[in-house]
């Protein structure tokens, strides 16, 4: 079997996906639009742009990537099965030009379509469209499957002493929350680890929240999901998924605090380990919740999200 894989993959999760098919003996191309930089000719080049966008509602940028991926399906053979990945980035048209190059022509959407929206894309596209999105799938028909466990199962600690709430995200209409549920633990002494991502570091946000301007990547965070021991995932507005958060703390066994609703509806949901606050009213956490420990989940449960299992069901591999 020949498969490609299309996607913006700037924090490197769709390589685990790659990964997987080529332990399992599956050819595998992987074309990461992520790593495609145009450079202008010139000034002038650079101020076109600007008003072409402007005016004309066209990038240079992105026509000159669509060119780059476009050139490597004239390169290429056949595939079996092409797999994008945040399809949004592409016109309809481009992809009508992929999708000659393949038998199965598919997409999986680890956004809602409130963030990234393909209405464009839902007639006549693709095969079969999967989301992590409930509402999207009940809304547009897709094929419901979650993200997936991509790390290896770490076992419990035994004498964790650690208590750190952990998180990352970006400055966004989440960091009033956020801010709260600072202040909440500092008054509780309960002790944490918040990194906050943005252009400009926000003005009176608690004075133990990290702020960078800088990106961090998966493997620069070993250590802190390491040493918490519980992990902190905060839902974007219209987000109706579970994060890749949930995901590395059910391999790492570690308890949740989120404001995911949604959760709940999830069979590996265990009140014990999964704390969910409602962002519209205030934040009383009982530390019991600390204190008691980590309930495993049975091997069935956990392999049924690992990468393992996502792979055979996206692609329908024995």
């Amino acid at each position: 079997m020949k498969i490609c894989i299309l996607s913006f993959d700037f924090f490197n999760f769709d390589q685990n996906i790659v990964l997987e098919l080529k332990r399992r003996n599956v050819q595998v191309d992987h074309i990461d639009i992520s790593q495609f930089k145009y450079k202008y000719s010139s000034v002038f080049d650079r101020i076109t742009n600007f008003f072409n966008k402007l005016i004309f509602k066209k990038n240079i940028k992105k026509i000159e990537m669509e060119k780059h991926v476009l050139s490597h399906f004239i390169k290429k053979e056949q595939y079996d099965i092409i797999l994008v990945i945040r399809p949004d980035c592409f016109t309809k048209q481009t992809h009508l030009e992929i999708k000659k190059h393949t038998n199965k022509y598919i997409s999986y959407l680890y956004d809602s379509c409130t963030r990234f929206p393909i209405d464009y894309l839902l007639d006549g596209v693709f095969d079969q469209i999967f989301s992590f999105d409930l509402d999207d799938c009940q809304k547009f028909g897709f094929n419901f499957i979650t993200n997936y466990i991509y790390i290896d199962k770490k076992e419990i600690q035994a004498h964790q002493t650690n208590q750190n709430v952990f998180i990352i995200i970006s400055v966004d209409e989440r960091l009033s929350f956020l801010n709260n549920l600072a202040n909440h633990l500092s008054e509780q002494k309960i002790p944490f680890k918040f990194l906050l991502i943005g252009k400009r570091k926000p003005k009176n946000i608690n004075s133990n929240i990290i702020y960078s301007k800088k990106h961090i990547f998966q493997g620069d965070l070993q250590n802190d999901l390491e040493n918490s021991k519980v992990f902190l995932d905060l839902i974007r507005h219209g987000h109706n998924g579970l994060s890749f958060r949930i995901f590395e703390a059910l391999a790492m066994q570690r308890k949740i605090i989120t404001t995911n609703k949604s959760i709940s509806q999830y069979d590996f949901y265990n009140p014990n380990n999964i704390l969910i606050l409602d962002e519209n009213k205030p934040i009383n956490i009982n530390p019991d919740f600390f204190a008691t420990p980590y309930e495993p989940l049975s091997d069935e449960m956990y392999k049924k999200y690992t990468i393992e299992n996502w792979v055979k069901t996206v692609f329908k591999l024995e």
